[in-house]
């Protein structure tokens, strides 16, 4: 399957394997070589899996939605905000356009009156195996040049890189509060 390549701001073509960036780095992000590569390659990503999820009906996150209902099975909506540590206004947004397209309903929880259960509907699970194949798609054109040891490696690094976050938001001391990275005056 033939992609096309971001032609706004690719400053040429994209780059080979520590070729450096598809788009000029800032002076200023400088200091966050590694912070601005994920930006762009983040950018990119859910720019690719756009295009891919939108022929089958869907927007970037609702799938990774589907993918926890089809795991698990029917869950408060609650409980897919922290699932997918969002936010209750998203998670609404997000159920509300599932629900619209026919892919989710919801029906009262049996142990809390004041919630309601989420669960897929047969419609959803008859596009599970087309969110499969988007997401195989989106991984050989992630790592079209990579073995299994050079995906096997990158994975780990990405892990890694996660942890390394997760870490700093579970310590508040890891990062500065606005007061004290902003200059007295």
């Amino acid at each position: 399957m033939a992609q096309s390549t971001p032609e706004a701001g690719s400053g040429g073509g994209l780059a080979g394997a520590g070729q450096g960036a598809t788009v000029p780095v800032p002076s200023a992000a400088g200091s966050g070589p590694i912070s601005h590569a994920i930006f762009r390659l983040a950018r990119l990503h859910r720019m690719f899996a756009g295009q891919l999820l939108r022929r089958i009906g869907l927007h970037p996150g609702q799938e990774l939605v589907m993918m926890h209902l089809w795991e698990l099975g029917p869950q408060r909506q609650a409980d897919l905000v922290r699932l997918m540590d969002s936010d209750a206004a998203t998670m609404t947004r997000t159920v509300r356009r599932l629900e619209q397209a026919g892919f989710v309903r919801r029906r009262p929880c049996a142990t809390d009156r004041r919630a309601s259960l989420i669960e897929p509907t047969a419609a959803s699970h008859a596009l599970r195996r087309e969110v499969e194949q988007v997401w195989a798609q989106l991984e050989d054109l992630v790592a079209a040049d990579l073995d299994a040891r050079g995906r096997a490696d990158a994975l780990h690094t990405l892990e890694r890189l996660e942890y390394n976050l997760v870490r700093a938001a579970a310590d508040p001391a890891a990062c500065p509060t606005d007061t004290q990275t902003r200059p007295a005056g």
